[in-house]
């Protein structure tokens, strides 16, 4: 049978995660499909794509009429997003035993309110992840200064992570000393370290789309450097991956069967439609990556995608590039700080209109939920 794009996707090397869930597709056959034919190994979700399923038809109808009495609104989300987040680990659970814990992974995020509190998000991701149950459930911790804190220690305590809303190399840095740290003193207190595992998530598009308004303003001196910025910055994170993880380090860590802390690609559908559809995906190939993409862009890649290494072509052209940007007047650290904050304040916006919404769900079901 021959191989379609996204298959030949994978076998380069790339994990493919579908950046959605919904749970009419969990239980219709339609992500079973996904994954048989499409190579899909994984699967990301965060209060934005739950908010749309939310919104949508009648699937959580039934779990709402039925659920405890004296929960809030925010309790009730979380029954219902564990509930799916369950049963799409359970769908992905026989490519995460095949793989031996190296694929098959699902994420749910931390509240957006936790972020910038270490304590709070360390809390909330043990509750998840008990309340899961799963051993292929990923918890999602923002990448803020708290979230480095926060991950040190549930990695520590032997709880898979997914380190979203990452922008800037100096974060991934962070993230990625916050992961060998809590290997680190798993191997200090004698626990096992080898099923243990984590992801970055290196966001891309949004990159773009900061830079190129910034560009716009300088008229003709930035007419030449548009799309080129995002890119740049993944494959430079690719570098620091690369370097960090071949370090003696962890070379220690590894000997004991630690796992890579893979660059995840976040934000990969094409937000300006001049630029290809597919060039968050097929600029950033390469092996121990994945690429979590809506299904609009799966859909695109399988039909036009070209597969061919390019995560780490040409580094010193990705350099010359930010160079180039910095030369014009873009500072690449003042655009990842105020993409932080815009991703952290838009994941909140998305919470308290999906709080909102299942509030107002409830009560045409005749649930009446407490207050919070």
């Amino acid at each position: 049978m021959t191989q379609n794009r996204l298959q030949r996707l994978h076998e380069a090397g790339q994990s493919i995660w579908l950046d959605f869930i919904e749970r009419t597709m969990l239980h219709n056959g339609d992500l079973a499909r996904r994954i048989r034919d499409d190579a899909l190994t994984g699967m990301t979700s965060n209060p934005t794509i739950f908010e749309k399923a939310l919104a949508e038809g009648d699937a959580y109808d039934a779990q709402i009429r039925d659920a405890a009495d004296g929960l809030s609104a925010p309790a009730l989300f979380e029954v219902l997003a564990t509930t799916d987040v369950r049963d799409a680990c359970d769908a992905y659970a026989g490519i995460h035993a095949a793989t031996k814990g190296g694929d098959g992974y699902v994420s749910i995020e931390v509240s957006p309110g936790a972020a910038n509190d270490a304590a709070a998000t360390i809390v909330e991701a043990r509750r998840l992840w008990k309340t899961v149950g799963r051993p292929n459930v990923m918890i999602k911790v923002p990448g803020t200064l708290e979230g480095a804190q926060a991950v040190r220690q549930l990695i520590g305590e032997g709880i898979n992570v997914n380190i979203t809303l990452l922008f800037a190399i100096a974060a991934h840095d962070r993230v990625i000393d916050a992961y060998m740290a809590g290997l680190e003193d798993r191997v200090a207190a004698g626990r096992p370290i080898d099923g243990i595992a984590s992801v970055a998530s290196f966001f891309v598009s949004r990159v773009d789309t900061e830079v190129d308004r910034r560009l716009a303003a300088l008229g003709d001196r930035g007419k030449d450097l548009g799309g080129k910025a995002a890119v740049a910055n993944a494959k430079l994170a690719y570098g620091l991956f690369v370097e960090r993880f071949g370090s003696d380090r962890w070379r220690a860590l590894e000997a004991r069967g630690g796992r890579l802390q893979r660059p995840l690609w976040a934000s990969t559908s094409t937000k300006n439609p001049a630029y290809r559809d597919v060039m968050y995906v097929e600029d950033l190939i390469g092996p121990h990556t994945v690429n979590t993409m809506p299904p609009a862009t799966i859909d695109a890649f399988r039909d036009h995608g070209e597969v061919a290494r390019t995560v780490d072509a040409d580094p010193g052209a990705a350099r010359a590039a930010i160079a180039a940007l910095e030369a014009a007047g873009i500072a690449m650290r003042d655009v990842t700080d105020r993409l932080l904050v815009e991703g952290l304040a838009s994941f909140q916006k998305s919470y308290d209109s999906l709080i909102a919404g299942l509030a107002r769900k409830s009560a045409q079901l005749g649930r009446q939920l407490a207050a919070r």
